[in-house]
């Protein structure tokens, strides 16, 4: 289990990274600023906006730099590194919008019946000794990146659901956790279904489950910065929004509702490949790209009432202080406000 000092780590995290934070700078009549991404599919609207010139269009000069975890991203913003960023809750993000250095301004990807979302897996050891369904999890390893990371979430909200108890591994890097997954070193995970299915499909792992069976309308990712954008830069945050909006609303209308036939979802997966699976040949990664289409909220809309569940969690675990409030952690004036 973890250990007791985890909330003091992630406090320390907060207090070590809240820092002032430079605006950003004015070059050849554009802003410069860096988003943070993952290497998921759930971050395309990121992807479609820099490629299709969304950005440019508001006047953003835009980098992207790429994470292979949620806490650092939440870092980044607070040290300055990168300016606007998609990824999940955490506590380390908590803690540091407790230290007035981060804020979410939205919503990305969200679990949506109906379309297909996060699985649950399960080693091949495990699969084989009976863990063939999420009720047998009980006494079992569950990977994790790090304590108060959205896997560390999930995970638990899974195991009180069964009414088990299991042990969860911190593992930094969703590719460590892959690997200890695939040789029996963990017994279970959760993760998006372009990651899931490819990993189910080589018998190394099995998918035992589906996590909107567990956590309804969770909303997966969310859309941040720093506090000080959020309260001073309200005309590039919002030019931000409504860049990354667009490419949110394409990624919606070639994967999912396919309004361009297989055409366009072609020309979808030819730009997101050029961020995701990019180690793979185009018709290898194709498949699992098209696999992990989930939807991504339009107009960056967010789930309140999922996020007030998730900072209920965070606070009954004892990984953020008991008196952080939704208003602490959010700033609801850019975007629309689902389920308040």
């Amino acid at each position: 289990m973890i250990a007791s000092t985890r909330r003091d780590t992630l406090r320390l995290i907060g207090g070590a990274t809240a820092t002032a934070l430079a605006a950003p700078a004015l070059a050849q009549g554009k802003r410069k600023i860096a988003v943070g991404a993952l290497r998921f599919t759930s971050h395309s609207g990121s992807f479609i906006a820099f490629e299709r010139g969304y950005f440019a269009d508001q006047g953003l000069e835009v980098e992207l730099k790429f994470f292979q975890a949620a806490q650092p991203m939440a870092v980044a913003i607070a040290s300055g590194d990168i300016d606007y960023a998609v990824t999940a809750i955490s506590g380390g993000l908590v803690s540091l919008a407790d230290k007035g250095a981060s804020k979410v301004i939205g919503g990305a990807s969200s679990e949506e019946p109906g379309i297909d979302g996060q699985k649950i897996l399960a080693s091949d050891a495990a699969f084989q000794a009976g863990l063939t369904a999420p009720a047998a999890l009980g006494g079992k390893t569950f990977g994790m990146t790090t304590a108060g990371s959205s896997f560390h979430y999930v995970g638990s909200k899974i195991a009180a659901a069964e009414g088990v108890e299991m042990s969860f591994k911190p593992l930094q890097k969703v590719g460590a956790i892959i690997g200890a997954l695939k040789t029996g070193q963990i017994d279970a995970w959760s993760i998006v279904p372009h990651i899931a299915k490819p990993l189910a499909g080589s018998g190394a792992v099995h998918i035992i489950g589906t996590v909107a069976d567990y956590v309804p309308d969770y909303q997966i990712t969310t859309v941040f910065t720093s506090a000080r954008n959020a309260a001073e830069e309200r005309g590039m945050t919002s030019d931000f929004l409504q860049a990354f909006s667009r490419g949110v609303a394409d990624y919606n209308a070639a994967m999912i509702a396919r309004s361009g036939g297989d055409a366009g979802v072609d020309a979808m997966v030819d730009l997101i490949h050029k961020y995701v699976y990019t180690d793979r040949p185009r018709e290898k990664a194709a498949p699992s790209i098209i696999n992990g289409t989930m939807r991504i909220n339009e107009g960056a809309a967010l789930n309140i009432a999922s996020v007030r569940d998730q900072l209920a969690w965070f606070q009954a675990e004892n990984l953020v202080d008991a008196d952080i409030t939704l208003e602490t952690l959010l700033d609801t004036s850019y975007v629309e406000i689902l389920g308040a």
